[in-house]
């Protein structure tokens, strides 16, 4: 494989909905440009970036994955991306080494939830765009109204490129409205075409469409304007070189027109992406400096060496699989670079360039140019690897914090010791999972972006490191506490033959603000209690209390004065202490009104303004207290505190009642009393648990 130089690279991310056709245009892309030799379905499972026996099971794309084509003697980078939304996270990590993105839009659905967030990804990096109208093979394919909702949800200055020749199941080429030359296909998938004069019915059109793509070009270049005025028009030159320029610049949007699974538009758009988008040495990438500020890196080979890891894969054989783009100079197989993030020198073994999970080795990687190493020691997802005097890092890649929970059990105790190793390694893959033991529930938590994102990580437990878990809804990790002062006395008296068991105390309970969990204090004068014995009294409340009272839940907020006792000169142990400070305790809960806390959250969901009531009715009605509004273009923002409880469905809800449209993040703020007629039902739960009779959940 030839080793490319920055000017001559293309790295380009196809990002969109799912269901848009991204996997099959990319492998329509290496059809065309000869990289295989099998144009590979999604349906059949024969793509080459859906490699995942997931991914080729759903028929979706579950993880961000590379491939390249060599097109017109340059070399494209093809990153194909998730649409699904608990996936997102890869795809901005996609976007974030891109140079440039490839919107694609189903011709039948226009624009949807995940288009309008992978925009407005792409509008924070600042990155130029090509959108790729896909499917108008379908029924209800239609230019004219998915231009119509692109320009609404993304940007006015969406602007074709091309037309369609035919819609729907007559779609068969297209017409590029610049050199004003139509692109007729065969519709056997081949790829082949013939190249000839515009269709006579669609000359109007096509006048009036390139028109309105001249007037967009004028418009966002002061010299091009003067000429239009000028003139009326622009020559081919001065549009492709103004439209390029506006293209780079993010004021203009070029729309093409494909379909992918019939191979048909597919050369043209390929010669567009080459044509309009730009390469790593006109895109510098942005660092951060020795003291702090940003500097700009340009893609120069005699530069230092700079690569940023933007993902990692975890596989079972071949181990830690680091991809990269190299920012600046070249890394070469078989040579040590510092991780500049941890500061620890790394061993590069063999360099490969990925074809899906086909890896090709090369004796280098320059500067703008993607690929990947195994088995680096301590190299993980955002950290910057180059020269060791160099001083500059590359900013961290934002992965979102998990919004569900799952607890997760092994099914068989073999499995237990190796969960712990499989899902470090997981995460090191996936930084937008987290997994935890929880300290008081005593359950392992699997935490991500949704259901289906949990489910997709626990086969991948099951299938690369032959783990079998089982999923269930967390418990919720409720706490006691109480609400009025008492005195309680705890004695404990046996009497065996031979030394007997002797320990008794008195004790005051009190509580404490929210948070203080728990204080023990020692008030004992005149040695009425000896001094070897308090710490045993301190000991058996202890115990008592993370057992609980009314529920099983550990109490806390409260505080312990042991103030008298008394004791045998013979029969007094720290046994004896114990159990009487056990059985005060239980004493003192007779009388302090112990009550039930629960955890409450955070919560900020994120949905288009319409479905605004609703969901704070709906909040509302699992508890929340609505603490603000804010709204941003056709979203708003509602904040509210909900308990955690109220919170275990949410997803699927907000799924549902907004198409998908929606989205959430919460974190924990405090404890607060459970309302009395929830708290007894938690108890009732409590007991028939212990009980070991099964329940509904409450």
């Amino acid at each position: 494989m030839k080793v490319y130089d920055a000017p001559s690279i293309r790295n380009v991310a196809f990002v969109g909905h799912a269901g848009s056709g991204k996997t099959q245009l990319v492998s329509a892309i290496l059809a065309d440009a000869g990289m295989i030799n099998r144009f590979g379905k999604v349906d059949d499972g024969t793509t080459v970036t859906d490699f995942d026996d997931e991914e080729i099971g759903r028929k979706h794309t579950l993880s961000a994955s590379l491939a390249y084509a060599e097109w017109n003697k340059l070399k494209i980078n093809l990153l194909d991306t998730p649409g699904i939304g608990n996936f997102l996270s890869d795809a901005r990590a996609a976007l974030h080494v891109a140079d440039a993105a490839l919107i694609v839009v189903d011709a039948v659905s226009g624009v949807m939830v995940q288009t309008e967030k992978v925009w407005a990804a792409a509008d924070e990096l600042a990155l130029p765009r090509l959108v790729v109208l896909n499917r108008l093979d379908r029924e209800r394919a239609s230019l004219e109204r998915s231009l119509k909702s692109l320009r609404e949800a993304c940007n006015r200055t969406v602007v074709p490129v091309q037309l369609p020749i035919g819609e729907e199941k007559s779609f068969k080429g297209v017409v590029d409205l610049i050199a004003r030359k139509a692109f007729i296909y065969q519709t056997d998938e081949s790829g082949t075409f013939t190249v000839g004069d515009v269709p006579a019915d669609m000359s109007a059109a096509v006048e009036a469409a390139r028109e309105t793509l001249v007037e967009m070009v004028a418009e966002a270049d002061e010299k091009l304007m003067e000429k239009f005025f000028e003139v009326g028009t622009l020559n081919d030159e001065e549009l492709v070189t103004g439209l390029r320029s506006a293209t780079m610049g993010g004021k203009i949007f070029p729309l093409v027109c494909v379909s992918a699974l019939l191979n048909i538009g597919v050369h043209p758009m390929l010669d567009a992406v080459i044509a309009y988008l730009p390469s790593p040495a006109e895109r510098p990438f942005k660092g951060i400096g020795k003291d702090g500020a940003e500097v700009a890196r340009a893609a120069v080979e005699k530069d230092p060496a700079a690569a940023f890891v933007w993902k990692t894969i975890a596989d079972p054989f071949a181990g830690r699989i680091t991809m990269f783009r190299v920012v600046s100079g070249s890394l070469k197989a078989d040579s040590t670079v510092q991780n500049k993030t941890k500061d620890a020198p790394e061993r590069l073994g063999s360099l490969m360039l990925l074809q899906g999970k086909t890896q090709t080795s090369v004796p280098e990687i320059k500067a703008g140019d993607l690929g990947a190493v195994a088995k680096l020691k301590d190299t993980l997802t955002n950290d910057t690897l180059g020269d060791k005097g160099d001083p500059t890092t590359f900013p961290a890649i934002k992965f979102p914090d998990p919004v569900l929970s799952y607890a997760i059990e092994p099914k068989s105790r073999g499995d237990e010791d190796k969960i712990s190793t499989s899902m470090h390694r997981l995460e090191e893959e996936d930084p937008s999972i987290r997994y935890s033991r929880d300290p008081q529930t005593k359950e392992l938590l699997l935490s991500g972006q949704g259901q289906v994102h949990i489910e997709v990580t626990v086969a991948k437990l099951k299938r690369r490191f032959g783990v079998d878990v089982n999923l269930k809804p967390p418990r919720i990790p409720y706490r006691e506490t109480i609400k009025a002062s008492t005195e309680a006395h705890g004695r404990h008296k046996k009497q065996t033959g031979g030394h007997g068991q002797f320990g008794d105390c008195k004790i005051r309970v009190e509580p404490l603000p929210r948070g203080a969990d728990f204080e023990f204090v020692d008030d004992i004068f005149g040695g009425s209690i000896p001094r070897q014995f308090v710490p045993a009294v301190e000991k058996g409340i202890q115990d008592a209390r993370t057992r609980g009272y009314l529920a099983g839940y550990p109490m806390v907020d409260f505080r312990v004065t042991v103030f008298d006792g008394s004791y045998h000169d013979v029969d007094s142990n720290e046994l004896s202490f114990k159990l009487a400070g056990s059985l005060a305790f239980k004493d003192a809960m007779t009388r302090a009104r112990p009550t039930i806390l629960e955890p409450i959250m955070n919560v900020e969901v994120y949905a288009p303004s319409d479905f605004a009531g609703d969901l704070m009715g709906d909040l509302n009605g699992r508890r929340g207290r609505i603490a603000g509004m804010d709204t941003r273009g056709a979203m708003t923002i509602i904040k509210a505190v909900v308990p955690m409880a109220e919170m275990l469905t949410y997803e699927q809800h907000l799924t549902s009642a907004t198409g998908g449209r929606g989205s959430y993040h919460m974190e924990y703020s405090h404890y607060d009393e459970v309302p009395p007629h929830q708290q007894m039902k938690i108890i009732a739960a409590a007991k028939a648990e212990r009980a070991g009779v099964e329940v509904e959940e409450v």
